[in-house]
């Protein structure tokens, strides 16, 4: 076999490639410019203003004290009010007008310290927000960091390393052990563990073979692994990932919606409260002007509500960050709202509470046969077939630690069974239709343990040899490892009603839900889906839908909050969905749940601090004539309290025993 050394160097680069990675780093480069600008500057007001004051303090000639009170206003305030002014020129008032304003006014009567001091905590907290953002940004961009930028591919006779840009939808992708996969796609040949964490959240390695599914940018540990590409290297699921989380934080909620609605008018209000003041005690009162002027001034700042406007997006954006580093990804606030608010849940069955494919479940065995006879050959006959029956009778045989046998001359009975050579011996594997027509005559025993199992769901397939029924085995799609625990959370979260809805016939849906002890409704079209699903939200207010399929895109669609699994959904149901979780831990859920009740409650808690602040700093300027400085270390330091109080969110940490009521 041939390596050929396919280098970067010498591929050739689309104008599409340079321009979108020219475009991320001029953007990743500004966003870092104008951190440090911010930076810089608050820092500059901070250390011109303790000039300031120590010049006065020390009795330096005026002019040097208001030169560097002047120098602290600019760092302060310049972008604040260029900000301000072109958001004036397109008809907005905006909280930066109120601030500079403010600051102005204060210099006006002389209390240039204040003034400058208001300017400083809020370029503070403005620069704050901007780290704040920066960092939930960065904590998805980094998932980047993790796809390589060269990767190994079968092409033919040849070995071919590549850009991974340049994979192609079919490519055999060779994956090392220690190596990060390159692609989405399928194992073809080979068995390792792979850390899905990145992509998942899962805490422990997960096993894969062949006909399991991988992820780009998630770790290869143990074993060498062929995969077949699913997907081209820009439309992998770590790709995907990135762009609902920019668009989730592009997108606002419905809270925030209403806070840059409020704080527009509320500014308007305050300037109108500080005019009055201004004249009303002047004019009608005899008043001094001065004292009438400062007053309104600590107006403009106590009332001013930034705290108000910046806890919510801080809070939002925070929680959005922190999910998807756990592999849970909300498309915009307005659905992590949404998730807080649920009273019930309705579940698709196939391949969302349960595995999605047949699994051995029993083995029954004729008098005079043993149980590991019927496997074995059953197994062997079936080990050249790709149907989802005959992987589940093999893949029992090898867990039962069985040697398959050699098989000779297959033949398909269509719609029947098959009938094979095991070891020099006919063997038919099949349905009871199969069996009678070979004139064999299934035992009573065995015919009421197969009456039994198809009961239960379980699909039931006979073994014979040319002259009697050996045997039967059946399968049944079974409970996904975390479906049971991922209820009993929801329960514990007060969610009660949980319904699980399928096409499948209604024996197997009653076996399943019997055993999640879960509602359900069977033998559903999607209109039957929709129907339910809409009756439930009628019913209860909010409701969520948890499906993967084409036919769950109408009641995915028609939910308070859709929620698809990212490992195994179809594109239809990723789309539709509010809510991914990535790979098919069903815990995700109650955690998603958890995190948005936890968000409200930090929004609630920094609502009722700024208003409560607010309130108490414009009771304190009427009844004892409150200070400027007290107003500006009281207003601003409110602002930087609700900003941290946001970003705690982003270490939040779910524990699955403790009740978390909206």
């Amino acid at each position: 076999m041939n390596l050929v050394d396919n280098r970067p160097e010498s591929a050739p680069i689309t104008i599409s490639e340079l321009e979108r990675t020219a475009q991320t780093n001029h953007r990743r480069a500004a966003d870092a410019r104008h951190r440090r600008q911010l930076a810089i500057l608050t820092a500059t007001c901070a250390i011109t203003l303790a000039a300031s004051w120590l010049a006065h303090l020390f009795g330096a000639p005026e002019v040097a004290v208001t030169g560097l009170a002047v120098v602290a206003f600019a760092s302060g305030g310049g972008v604040t009010g260029a900000r301000a002014l072109d958001e004036l020129r397109h008809g907005h008032v905006t909280i930066d007008l109120l601030m500079v304003v403010a600051a102005l006014g204060a210099a006006t009567v002389g209390a240039w310290i204040e003034g400058g001091v208001l300017l400083f905590l809020f370029s503070l907290s403005n620069t704050l927000e901007k780290f704040a953002l920066h960092r939930t940004r960065q904590a998805i961009e980094s998932l980047l960091d993790l796809n390589p930028s060269e990767t190994t591919v079968r092409r033919g006779d040849s070995e071919l390393r590549i850009r991974t840009d340049q994979l192609q939808v079919g490519d055999v992708v060779i994956v090392l052990p220690g190596e990060r996969i390159s692609a989405d796609g399928v194992v073809i040949s080979g068995h390792s563990s792979v850390d899905q964490s990145p992509m998942t959240g899962e805490s422990e390695p997960v096993e894969k073979t062949v006909g399991d599914t991988v992820f780009a940018a998630t770790l290869n540990q143990e074993g060498s692994l062929e995969i077949r590409a699913t997907h081209s290297a820009n439309d992998t699921t770590l790709q995907r990932i990135i762009q609902m989380v920019e668009v989730a934080q592009a997108e606002k909620a419905d809270s925030q919606r209403f806070t840059d609605w409020f704080g527009e008018r509320y500014t308007l209000a305050v300037f109108g409260a500080a005019t009055l003041a201004i004249f009303v005690p002047w004019l009608l009162f005899g008043q001094p002007l001065s004292t009438s002027f400062y007053r309104a001034m600590t107006i403009l700042v106590v009332a001013s509500p930034c705290a108000v406007v910046i806890s919510i997006p801080a809070s939002i954006l925070s929680a959005i960050a922190r999910a998807a580093r756990h592999g849970i990804l909300f498309k915009g606030g307005a659905h992590v709202e949404r998730a807080a608010t649920l009273k019930a849940v309705a579940f698709d069955k196939t391949g969302t509470l349960t595995e999605g494919r047949p699994h051995l479940v029993a083995v029954r065995a004729a008098a005079g046969v043993d149980t590991q006879t019927v496997l074995q050959l059953a197994a062997s006959a079936e080990s050249r077939s790709e149907h989802p029956l005959a992987r589940a009778i093999t893949s029992g045989a090898k867990e039962a630690g069985l040697p398959l046998l050699e098989c000779r001359e297959l033949e398909a009975i269509i719609g029947h069974g098959i009938r094979a050579d095991v070891a020099g011996q006919t063997v038919f594997v099949g349905k009871l239709k199969l069996i009678e027509q070979q004139g064999l005559a299934v035992p009573a025993d065995l015919a009421e343990a197969a009456s039994a199992l198809a009961s239960q769901g379980q699909t039931v397939t006979y073994v014979a040899d040319a002259n009697h029924v050996l045997g039967i085995v059946a399968a049944a799609d079974t409970i996904r490892p975390t479906a049971v625990a991922a209820l009993e959370q929801l329960r514990h979260l007060g969610i009660e009603t949980l319904v699980m809805l399928t096409g499948d016939h209604r024996a197997a849906a009653t076996s399943i839900a019997n055993k999640l002890k879960i509602d359900h409704f069977a033998d559903l079209l999607p209109g039957d889906k929709l129907r339910i699903v809409k009756d439930l939200r009628d019913a209860h207010g909010s409701v969520a839908m948890v499906g993967d399929g084409i036919n769950d895109a109408p009641s995915l669609a028609a939910s308070t909050l859709g929620v698809s699994l990212g490992g195994i959904s179809t594109d239809v149901a990723l789309e539709t969905a509010d809510l991914v979780i990535m790979g098919s831990d069903l815990r995700r859920l109650p955690e998603a749940i958890g995190l948005a009740r936890q968000m409200n409650r930090i929004i609630r808690q920094n609502l009722i601090f700024a208003f409560g602040m607010m309130s108490l700093l414009l009771i304190a300027t009427f009844a004892v004539n409150l200070r400027l400085p007290f107003a500006v270390v009281g207003h601003e330091g409110s602002t930087v309290l609700v900003i941290l109080n946001g970003l705690r969110l982003l270490g939040y940490r779910y524990d699955p025993l403790k009740p978390t009521n909206g």
